[in-house]
């Protein structure tokens, strides 16, 4: 399965914008209950004021409250990234550091960001378990586990390690772009064949290619 969709989604890439890995630690924290297309609107204005963490430690609260307001709870992202821009001025030199146990102890962190942060900036191959992974993951039959933990070490167990940013962001466009939460487009899907899932959706080959979503839609 996971080789049909290396072949559906050949050149996959995190849909946040970014150039530095503070940048997408920021813009990942942000994401937390928003689309990613909605982070990108605002993070460009963010990332020219306070795009390192020596700026955004400096920064005022309701300065960072006023550029993310449009992504709904403002007043904790922003707490979060002061929070997080400060730890790492005291304990990091301004720098991330490429290191899972002390990404989680940023505000705003957790094992999900943390593997994102990884994976995109640094290389270093993580499974991110978002609302869509660990559906997919659960309709595949690759698990039938709810903690996202449990399921990126049971999936884990499945792929090779070297796969795991490259799967997560499979995982993530086929369920933004075709297994949707409440209809799947099951006729349209490539790994109908294959999934044990298939006909929980609309099978309907026409019906269902209406219900896919292109790149343009996450852009």
């Amino acid at each position: 399965m996971y080789k049909v969709l290396t072949v559906r989604y050949p050149n996959v890439r995190c849909e946040l914008d970014f150039q530095t890995p503070f940048q997408l630690l920021v813009a990942t924290v942000l994401s937390a209950q928003c689309t990613d297309k909605r982070v990108n609107s605002v993070t460009p204005r963010l990332f020219k004021k306070y795009g390192t963490a020596k700026k955004m430690a400096a920064a005022k609260i309701p300065e960072i409250e006023e550029i993310i307001e449009p992504l709904g709870f403002f007043h904790v992202k922003a707490r979060h990234l002061k929070g997080l821009s400060e730890i790492l001025m005291q304990e990091h030199g301004g720098s991330v550091p490429p290191i899972q146990d002390e990404l989680v102890k940023l505000p705003g962190v957790g094992r999900k960001t943390a593997n994102v942060v990884l994976g995109h900036a640094f290389d270093i191959p993580g499974i991110t378990v978002d609302t869509h992974f660990g559906r997919l993951a659960r309709r595949f039959g690759w698990t039938d586990l709810e903690d996202p933990v449990k399921v990126e070490f049971a999936v884990g167990e499945l792929i090779p390690e070297k796969e795991w940013t490259n799967l997560s962001q499979r995982m993530i466009w086929h369920g933004r772009r075709i297994c949707h939460s409440r209809k799947p487009a099951c006729g349209a899907c490539p790994l109908a064949k294959l999934c044990p899932s298939y006909g929980i959706g609309e099978t309907d080959k026409v019906k269902a290619m209406a219900l896919v979503k292109s790149d343009e839609d996450f852009r």
